[in-house]
Formats: C-alpha cells, structure tokens, sequence
C-alpha cells in the first residue's frame, strides 16, 4: 500500500496509461496483420494498398501518442512496405509471365507462317 497520495496517484494514472496502451498496441498489430495477409492473398492490391494505409497510419497516430518509440514505428511501417512490395511483385510477375507465354505463342506463329 502506498503511503503519500502522490504515489498512490501515480500508480493510478500508470495503470490507466497500462490499459489504454494495451489497446492501442492490439489495434496496431490486428491492422498490420490485416494487411500484411491482404498483401500476400491474391486478392486485388487496391484493398491490400488502402489498408496498409489505415496500418500505417494507425502505426503514426501509436507513435504521436507515445505508445511506440518512433524509431519502432519506422520499422514496423518499413516491414509493412517491404512484404507489400513483395507481394505486389509476385503477383504481377505471376500475370506477367502469362502475358508472355501468349506473346510466345504468337510470334513462334508468326515464324511458322513466314517459314512455310
């Protein structure tokens, strides 16, 4: 048991401190994983790109309030745009090779006809 008032005060005001960062932090790492599922799904990069936003804005507005240190909030949102990237590119490279498998298929037909 504390035993001035400022004490007991200070402990009340950082258990309060506790459960409102508590919250905050869950918020942020629900949305990143959010996001960073978006990003590896194939579904389209247009949902998977305005989440990360909401990610990555909930990630500054944890920093602005003093939950993350800001040299973690700039980890956390370069991790986010790194495996965005990454995806982004996978399916693209995914729709791009079947792009050239048609384009493949055409020329060699053009070959053919040219030769015969």
């Amino acid at each position: 048991m504390p035993r001035s008032k400022s004490v007991s005060k200070t402990a009340r005001l950082a258990e309060r401190k506790r459960l409102r960062n508590r919250s905050v932090r869950s918020g942020v790492k629900t949305r990143i994983a959010k996001a960073e599922k978006l990003a590896t799904s194939k579904s389209e990069s247009a949902d998977a790109g305005s989440y990360q936003l909401t990610a990555i804005s909930s990630i500054d507005k944890a920093v602005s309030k003093g939950v993350f240190h800001r040299n973690k909030g700039a980890r956390l949102k370069s991790r986010l745009m790194k495996k965005l990237s990454a995806g982004t590119a996978v399916s693209q490279s995914s729709d791009s090779e079947q792009g050239k498998g048609e384009v493949a298929e055409a020329e060699a037909e053009a070959e053919a006809e040219e030769q015969s």
